[in-house]
């Protein structure tokens, strides 16, 4: 009955073809709320750890606080991004989880002794294209099965359950962590206490394993849009080529700038490198969603702002106050 109602749309008399959707609206829509939802789940479980950590260390890490999303400016984010992801292509969001991937593992070989802030800050940035990644997987896991819409309302309602789960315990911490930890009578607080260390490498796991099953998501569904293995090759080389010079700038800037700045202007980067190709090598669909994709990445990142702040090491006031002892001796 779905599929008889959507087909009486007049989509191919009003829409162009390349602002139409891979699936119809109803899975598309489910499709971004399970990701949507799993990025919320991210985000709230990261800032219970940071939150944690502060607590158990008795003292801050950097000059900024943490806060939690207040509840309009929440929901707010949350539907521009379900919007978001509900209207990026299956083909863009490979892309985006395959140059997250390279840039990840070239970022961790090159990150030395600071690979613990750095595993922190890659969780942060991820946050887009954690929601790129559910989405294709879903794409790829469901494509062809009969009852598709069904498979993905039971996992956008486990996945809505679960995003709110994390959010109520990011708000139970942050109100109430500081007294139940040291009156020692709240089990949820007493269990982040003893055992609040295993939080983020569980978040990493997660992470690894959701990335590795999108990996293999993406490659198959870019291949699709190949007729031979000529094409492929030709789209493949430079896409790897621009991609591994892209990361090595990037992994240049990130040093000499700020963190939450150095994100911001690689993102730009990343984004508009994938564009450029896309104009040689793909189709006036990518373009339009990697031009959505802009917008998914300011929605996820400008929000973490506080993250990425904290998470910075403060090397600019450190050679500050060397300044004035040099010049004294």
């Amino acid at each position: 009955m779905l599929s008889f109602i959507t087909s009486l749309l007049p989509t191919s008399y009003f829409i162009p073809g390349w602002l139409t959707l891979d699936i119809n609206p109803l899975e598309s829509l489910l499709q971004g709320l399970v990701a949507a939802c799993g990025i919320s789940v991210l985000c709230s479980l990261l800032r219970v750890h940071l939150l944690n950590a502060e607590g158990t260390s008795n003292q801050k890490t950097s000059g900024h606080q943490i806060r939690t999303k207040p509840g309009f400016t929440g929901l707010l984010q949350f539907l521009c991004v379900t919007g978001v992801l509900c209207l990026v292509g299956s083909r863009v969001a490979s892309l985006v989880v395959l140059e997250f991937c390279l840039r990840a593992v070239s970022g961790l070989v090159t990150a030395g002794p600071e690979s613990g802030k750095f595993l922190q800050q890659l969780l942060v940035q991820s946050q887009f294209s954690l929601g790129c990644a559910l989405t294709c997987s879903l794409h790829f896991l469901h494509e062809g099965a009969s009852q598709r819409w069904l498979c993905l309302l039971l996992a956008a309602a486990l996945s809505w359950f679960l995003a709110r789960q994390a959010t109520n315990l990011l708000h139970h911490v942050t109100a109430l962590y500081n007294l139940h930890s040291s009156q020692r009578y709240c089990g949820i607080c007493i269990s982040l206490l003893t055992s609040g260390s295993c939080l983020l490498p569980m978040l990493c796991r997660t992470i690894i394993i959701t990335f590795s099953v999108a990996v293999l998501a993406a490659v198959s569904i870019i291949n699709q849009h190949f007729l031979s293995a000529t094409e492929a090759l030709r789209f493949w080389t430079p896409l790897t080529i621009c991609y591994t010079l892209l990361v090595v700038y990037m992994q240049e800037e990130q040093h000499r700038l700020p963190s939450s700045q150095a994100v911001l202007n690689t993102v730009v980067v990343r984004l508009g490198g994938l564009m450029v190709l896309m104009l040689t090598v793909g189709r006036w669909a990518d373009v339009f969603h990697i031009l959505i994709c802009f917008l998914g990445e300011a929605s996820c990142l400008i929000p973490a702002k506080d993250l990425l702040d904290s998470l910075s090491p403060p090397k600019t006031k450190q050679s500050n106050d060397r300044f004035p002892q040099e010049i004294n001796k």
